[in-house]
């Protein structure tokens, strides 16, 4: 049993040491997120989780204004050769293909590069983004700038976390809110960017369930409710049976 109480966490603190009840080294964390003690063990075959609310204090709550600079908008200045929307016939293709609204996911066009760009937002400001090949230019992802967030589709309070900008821009309809990692390593970023969701489902391609398992548990010492979606192929190629998946804990979530 993990009494909070025992570890004196102090407000936006992640403590991390040997599990208390595994005895795992260094996999047991523990967080305070602005009143919201989380704390979990990263060890697989450990089941210790869990949650509680504690009051806080005016300092911390102060405190709390301060940190949320912490993801105010970085100076970032989109290369001249990126353009609003003008690709023309391929880039319309490949967006038809995909089943991609292009201008209301505000797509732009590399002219340089030949690359469709997705714009990564924070608080209404452009201030990342990341671009995806038309051809067989190398990266076939690339990003213009070093915001570490993660590139964000739809409104909600539930995120989808999935790897790539498509996968995200498909699944963020409803409530449901896409959150591409732009890989699948989860970075310190990204975890504080996803505790503002009340929950956070993991939709990585299925050859990635064992990191899918492993984000879940690291996930679950920054938001409280954290599940898997097991697919049956990558989330983007819209296989009835994932998206049935996906609606199912959509009705049994309720958000």
């Amino acid at each position: 049993m993990i009494n909070p109480d025992d570890y004196d966490v102090a407000n936006g603190e992640t403590k991390r040491m040997d599990c208390p009840a595994c005895k795992g080294i260094k996999t047991f964390s523990i967080t305070n997120s602005m009143g919201s003690i989380l704390w979990n063990c990263y060890k697989v075959s450990c089941t210790v989780s869990g949650s509680t609310r504690v009051r806080l204090s005016v300092e911390d709550i102060q405190a709390g204004f301060k940190g949320a600079e912490e993801f105010a908008s970085p100076t970032f200045e989109m290369p001249q050769y990126v353009v609003q929307r003008s690709g023309g016939v391929y880039m319309d293709r490949w967006c038809s293909r995909w089943g991609l609204d292009a201008d209301k996911l505000g797509l732009m066009y590399d002219v340089k590069e030949d690359r469709v760009v997705f714009p990564v937002i924070h608080d209404g400001v452009m201030v990342d983004a990341t671009g995806r090949t038309l051809g067989k230019r190398i990266p076939k992802w690339k990003r213009y700038g070093n915001s570490g967030l993660p590139y964000v589709s739809g409104r909600g309070k539930v995120s989808v976390v999935v790897e790539d900008c498509v996968s995200a821009a498909i699944v963020g309809y409803g409530s449901f809110v896409g959150v591409a990692l732009l890989g699948t390593s989860l970075q310190d970023s990204h975890r504080r960017y996803l505790a503002q969701f009340s929950t956070a489902i993991i939709a990585l391609d299925p050859d990635a369930l064992k990191k899918t398992l492993q984000m879940a548990k690291e996930l679950r010492g920054h938001v409280s409710d954290v599940r898997v979606l097991k697919l049956v192929d990558d989330i983007k190629y819209r296989n009835p049976t994932d998206m049935e998946k996906l609606d199912a804990l959509h009705r049994q979530i309720g958000e």
